[in-house]
């Protein structure tokens, strides 16, 4: 009787044959010297004139494969989703943990802590009911998410609640969304309010009590508008996503940081302004991709400009009585 027994973790076959008294006697397989060859013969064409040709098959399976799932998921997407723009997804576990080490890396917050916030946010069923309904009754409903992702969104809350603002600043107020998950750090804080400007005057659909009742709305000009506040702890760059309007902002708003501010930017993956803007002040810069789960949208991401000051002027926020 034969018995065939794969080796595990090698690339050949190896045989044993029983006889009648229960021995085994091991058979040197016939593939061993086939795998031997064909090892021969591919270094060798590696090494050809012809090697690039002869590997074509195999990078065209690659990028086939490759392919194949991102149109899976592009189609899965315009089934299923209504979004047009400002596209929202989940993290995968990697990312989400990768975000964490971001948020401690900028804010000086030990890791066990940033997880926390993270938990905190994605268990907060009052601001994620109250974000669905709202969504559901938006007057563009059927081009908007049926309900709230966070992504990216998990890093702006963990950093507020890290760095304990006062004053949050964010351009570019679109739905909502953002504006209500840092208001939902601040409460979380118990002190500090957020000024979120956008040109549209119906931006902040999402925005209701109890987080609007930190949430001060302005309408018009961000760079205008930029430049009459003052003892900015945190500005966030969400508006138009050019290099030339982003410098524009960080040139209005950098006269009235706060010492230890810390200053996001919501294009800093397609853009060099706020890392730019970092080395021509002196601080420093980190950047952190989103990798969304199941979604063909490639993620943005966070850069953050922070200085030596901000981890010393977010312990003294977090002391001063309220």
């Amino acid at each position: 009787m034969l018995v065939w027994i794969r080796a595990s973790g090698t690339r050949t076959d190896r045989a044993a044959a029983r006889d009648d008294d229960g021995a085994f006697n091991r058979v040197a397989p016939v593939e061993e010297n086939a795998v031997t060859m064909q090892s021969k013969i591919r270094r060798r064409l590696a090494t050809s004139p012809v090697a690039r040709g002869a590997a074509l098959p195999l990078r065209t399976v690659a990028v086939a494969r490759y392919d194949a799932r991102l149109i899976g998921r592009s189609v899965d997407w315009l089934v299923r989703s209504r979004e047009t723009t400002n596209f929202t997804y989940d993290l995968d576990a990697l990312n989400l943990d990768q975000l964490c080490w971001f948020v401690s890396a900028v804010a000086g917050a030990d890791i066990a802590l940033v997880r926390g916030w993270l938990r905190e946010l994605e268990g907060d069923r009052d601001l994620f009911d109250q974000l669905t309904r709202r969504l559901s009754t938006n007057p563009r409903r059927r081009i908007c998410a049926t309900e709230p992702h966070w992504a990216r969104r998990f890093g702006w809350y963990a950093l507020v609640r890290a760095t304990q603002p006062e004053c949050v600043v964010e351009t570019g107020t679109h739905l909502g969304l953002g504006s209500c998950v840092i208001a939902a750090a601040l409460i979380r804080n118990g002190h500090g309010r957020i000024t979120t400007i956008d040109i549209d005057p119906d931006a902040g659909y999402l925005i209701a009590d109890p987080w609007a009742s930190v949430i001060d709305k302005r309408t018009g000009s961000s760079v205008d508008l930029l430049a009459n506040l003052r003892d900015v702890d945190l500005f966030l760059h969400d508006s138009l996503h050019t290099y030339d309007y982003e410098t524009a902002e960080l040139a209005a708003v950098e006269p009235n940081l706060s010492p230890g501010s810390l200053v996001l930017s919501d294009n800093a993956h397609d853009s060099r302004a706020l890392s730019d803007w970092a080395e021509r002040t002196g601080r420093h810069y980190l950047f952190f991709k989103e990798h969304p789960r199941d979604h063909w949208w490639p993620g943005d991401g966070i850069g953050a400009a922070w200085t030596d000051q901000t981890k010393a002027s977010a312990e003294r926020r977090s002391v001063q009585p309220k």
